[in-house]
């Protein structure tokens, strides 16, 4: 499977354009990049440009923050489809206000619903293409420390996973890619830097095999290391 063109909701996350930068090395020449904070999506996109003129890219902004900032028609056709967009939002302030509580939500689930929704439409699934969303190792058990991002990412993750199994049988393909710690500016100083991959290794792991499916960890020792976390007696877990 080779993409030639590329819809992404996130794109100024190093992960997103680690990714871009490895789409565009093997030869994807279209781009539509997606991101609240429009002049870093704007300078990316520039740089892009100036490495392959050949690139045709196009840029939107979106505020998942914002409840009323979602999509009127589905995407138009692309190859894949790839959102990246998340935040960790204020754990600690989380816990006593509700609006930071919701703010979690909103960017991290309830906010990608109508883009989910947009783009695995009952025509796009017929026909040859993929959709990757990153959720989160976070899904899979809560901690004290940030439950309301875990419970986001638990919600994304499922809803995903109906959509995959909807497109059991048809061209169109679903991953979901459950990530570990990864080297960005969202885990500086929030996770220890040995469990840390450098976004630029996921973007080639997952551009080995674009045609895969279904639920992976990312990197792949994360499954084993989950499986342990999730058998962690109660009095343990809860000084994760």
């Amino acid at each position: 499977m080779t993409f030639k063109s590329a819809w992404i909701l996130g794109s100024t996350s190093t992960t997103a354009q680690a990714i871009i930068r490895e789409l565009a090395r093997q030869g994807c020449l279209r781009f539509h990049l997606i991101a609240r904070d429009t002049e870093r999506n704007q300078a990316f996109s520039e740089e892009l440009s100036t490495q392959n003129d050949l690139i045709n890219i196009t840029t939107e902004h979106v505020d998942l923050g914002n409840i009323s900032s979602t999509p009127i028609d589905p995407p138009s056709s692309f190859d894949l489809y790839l959102i990246t967009a998340g935040c960790m939002g204020n754990a600690d302030l989380a816990r006593v206000n509700s609006t930071q509580a919701q703010l979690i939500t909103q960017v991290n689930y309830t906010g990608l619903i109508p883009w989910l929704t947009a783009i695995v439409s009952e025509d796009r699934i017929r026909q040859p293409g993929a959709l990757w969303i990153f959720s989160s190792v976070a899904a899979d058990r809560g901690r004290p420390s940030n439950y309301h991002y875990g419970a986001a990412k638990a919600g994304l993750t499922r809803f995903c996973e109906g959509l995959l199994l909807r497109c059991q049988g048809h061209p169109f393909s679903i991953r979901i890619l459950k990530a570990g710690f990864i080297t960005s500016p969202m885990t500086d100083g929030k996770a220890p830097p040995l469990l840390c991959t450098a976004p630029e290794k996921i973007a080639k792991d997952l551009l080995r095999k674009p045609q895969r499916r279904g639920i992976e960890y990312i990197p792949w020792w994360w499954d084993p290391v989950m499986k342990l976390i999730r058998r962690l007696p109660a009095p343990l877990a809860s000084k994760l």
